[in-house]
């Protein structure tokens, strides 16, 4: 998971605890990294990652603190056997069983993308956030990568479907079409590996599917994260946003006298927050749809359309992202970074307590979360 300063803001704010501990086992990278075959060029950004199997850790230990029954890999067909549960949270992923019990109250409608693309990870620490493209003889191919550790980091692989037929990695199993990949991406990687299993299960290739909801709540159940919404793993705010929702769902619940009412203003909130962003990654998704048209660029010239592709940014943008290729420039921009990075750590504190840590009344809620392997 990728994340930057304003969600370690709401963190904070929150419950000071689980982001402190967060942030322990965060990874902090600076710069991002554009590679097209030998090419390399620089955008000055900053952000941090963290595994996402150290983050449910953190959070489950944090559940347990306050009283939660955490029950992990239990399989929920039928709502009734929560009867007697005053709110069920389906967080349950992009394909929710708990929404589609009741996909004609929600409004679901899902789009599918046209790339395929495959989560992995990799035994190579990438010290930036690295976008790395590689030709082929059957067209283009590329990965996005981030530490997830200090022994991993995370790389998603994406491609045309035309290149992702004629390399044939439609056909190959798990094992054999990494292998492959660690060939395509042998510099990219500097000779270091592919790990195509998560908790004992093989990665596999998928089409991103966006889940757009007409309303989030239904009775007392109330959908959360994937399940409510996706944005394409392009725009790397998936667990940000389903966090946020989360506590826009907590402060509802405390703020609101009556569970309708909290349900209705988590939902016009969150919705509401959701549609730019959402627009956001489907242009996106869209940009790297249409790769091609871009290519045959200079790397610094195609490096900032992909940077500027959510939309248009000032001229003086342009001429920042070409001073950024200049070492000693660089150096100075990350500099500056880094002090930002400080003044916003020291403003919000290791310890500020937010409002509305609890829901004000006692309470039975059913929360159902989404299998490890979902996409993300």
């Amino acid at each position: 998971m990728g994340y930057g300063d304003d969600l370690l803001d709401h963190l904070y704010r929150n419950d000071p605890g689980s982001a402190e501990a967060v942030r322990a086992a965060s990874a902090l990278w600076q710069d991002q990294e554009v590679r097209r075959g030998e090419e390399t060029v620089y955008l000055g950004r900053y952000g941090y990652s963290i595994a996402r199997a150290s983050l449910l850790d953190i959070l489950t230990r944090r559940a347990a603190e306050l009283g939660v029954d955490v029950q992990h890999r239990r399989k929920v067909d039928d709502l009734a056997e929560f009867a007697e549960a005053d709110l069920i949270v389906a967080c349950d992923g992009a394909s929710s069983r708990v929404r589609q019990l009741h996909g004609d109250h929600f409004g679901t409608r899902l789009e599918v993308g046209r790339n395929p693309y495959i989560w992995l990870g990799t035994d190579k620490v990438f010290p930036r956030f690295t976008f790395a493209f590689e030709p082929t003889p059957a067209g283009w191919i590329w990965f996005y990568a981030y530490p997830s550790s200090a022994e991993i980091s995370t790389c998603v692989v994406e491609c045309a479907p035309e290149t992702w037929r004629g390399l044939g990695l439609d056909t190959l199993d798990t094992a054999d079409g990494v292998r492959l990949l660690e060939q395509v991406f042998v510099s990219a990687l500097d000779g270091h590996t592919l790990l195509g299993r998560s908790r004992g299960e093989p990665a596999r290739w998928q089409h991103f599917t966006e889940v757009r909801n007409a309303t989030w709540c239904h009775d007392n159940v109330v959908l959360l994260g994937d399940a409510a919404h996706t944005t394409h793993y392009t725009l790397g705010s998936g667990t940000r946003l389903a966090l946020l929702d989360a506590i826009e769902l907590a402060h509802s619940l405390y703020t609101e006298a009556e569970l309708p009412a909290a349900l209705q203003a988590y939902d016009r909130r969150r919705r509401a927050a959701l549609h730019p962003v959402q627009a956001a990654a489907r242009t996106s998704m869209a940009w790297f749809e249409h790769l091609d048209h871009y290519l045959e660029q200079e790397l610094v010239d195609f490096a900032y359309a992909m940077s500027v592709r959510q939309g248009a940014q000032a001229p003086w943008h342009y001429q920042l992202h070409r001073a950024t290729q200049v070492p000693v420039l660089r150096r100075v921009r990350r500099e500056a970074n880094t002090g930002l990075r400080r003044y916003l750590a020291l403003r919000r504190g290791e310890r500020v307590l937010g409002a509305g840590s609890t829901t004000g009344r006692a309470a039975t809620t059913a929360a159902l979360a989404a299998p490890a392997g979902h996409q993300r």
